[in-house]
């Protein structure tokens, strides 16, 4: 296989993921009188503990035990646990960002942050600046500057549209406090490249380079869904909602869009170590580039998503031409590292 057809396919891939994730919280609409912390949970199990150790199986040599290799490497597998852990504050915070956001900015201003520092911090952590070339920093700093043009549109929306209009497309909406939350989850977000990073010898010689980082992705959604658990179980305490899961009638149609919510968010990171694969050997720069890409990319497909689901209806001509340039930069920025 050719490079250009082998990065042309890794790109795809990892594109492909992105859009998965960005559709996660779709599904979640269709779940029925179950509060906010009950189904975060319950999709939670899927995203981060089923999912995630399916395709962390399928990394494993016939006659190795995915166990096994993680007590060989205790320092590395504590490392990606603990970056989980902290990365759980990001991924919870994401939630609420959502909905005090709505999908569109909430997404665009936690997964920005994400994207930049996630993509520059792994390498810092792990003692590998090396791989941080001048094409990275800019590939970042452009990514960034998309994520901020999105930004501006949303103030620019928040500015412009009367209250009752803002609550329509998004229930709970809050731009400041919305903001607040998006910046904390995206600094902390970024624990999960950090993770991965930590994670990246927990592989064995025989296994396929598309399946290498999904048992260090396992560590690290471990460590998230404890932090999400924890906060879940708190909030079911503090709201009286554990009665939440004793709605019988309720179970088969909540379990069905949990799990597909669940898939869908799973798919990113299944996407990006499959994309990575065809990038190993090909394209040094855009492996190390790889996780600002899916970020930028998970931002692009939420924007769609904001748009589909009428998020911006109402807002000015100007403010769309603002959010639709934003877009086209952090789609640039995918591709630019490569043609530096």
């Amino acid at each position: 296989m050719g490079v250009t057809l082998s990065i042309i396919i890794g790109l795809a891939i990892i594109a492909v993921g992105a859009f998965c994730q960005s559709s996660s919280y779709v599904p979640i609409n269709r779940i029925k009188s179950w509060s906010w912390e009950s189904y975060w949970l319950v999709q939670g199990v899927f995203a981060w503990l089923l999912f995630p150790l399916l395709g962390a199986l399928l990394a494993v040599p016939q006659g190795e035990s995915l166990f096994a290799m993680y007590a060989a490497y205790p320092k590395e597998s504590l490392l990606s646990i603990l970056f989980g852990v902290l990365w759980g504050v990001g991924g919870l915070t994401f939630g609420l960002s959502m909905r005090y956001l709505g999908v569109a900015l909430g997404q665009s201003i936690a997964l920005g942050l994400c994207s930049g520092l996630g993509a520059i911090l792994g390498p810092v952590f792990t003692g590998k600046t090396g791989d941080l070339t001048t094409a990275i920093w800019v590939g970042v700093v452009v990514t960034l500057i998309g994520i901020a043009i999105i930004g501006i549109a949303g103030g620019m929306k928040a500015a412009a549209l009367p209250e009752e209009e803002k609550k329509k497309a998004v229930k709970d909406f809050n731009f400041g406090k919305g903001l607040a939350v998006a910046v904390l989850s995206g600094v902390m977000s970024a624990c999960f490249s950090i993770g991965l990073s930590f994670g990246a010898d927990l592989q064995w010689p025989e296994t396929k380079p598309i399946f290498a980082s999904l048992p260090a992705t396992l560590l690290v959604t471990f460590g998230g869904f404890l932090t999400n658990a924890v906060y879940c179980l708190l909030q079911n305490r503090k709201n009286k909602t554990f009665g939440d899961y004793r709605q019988g009638a309720l179970w088969g149609n909540n379990l069905i869009f949990c799990a597909l919510a669940g898939l869908l968010w799973y798919s990113q990171f299944f996407g990006l170590s499959l994309g990575k694969g065809f990038l190993e050997g090909k394209s040094a720069v855009l492996l190390t580039f790889s996780w600002c890409i899916l970020m930028a990319l998970n931002v692009t497909f939420s924007n769609v998503w904001g748009i589909v689901l009428k998020e911006w209806k109402g807002v000015s001509k100007k403010t769309i031409i603002v959010l639709l340039a934003g877009l086209a930069v952090l789609i640039f920025s995918t591709f630019l590292p490569q043609l530096i």
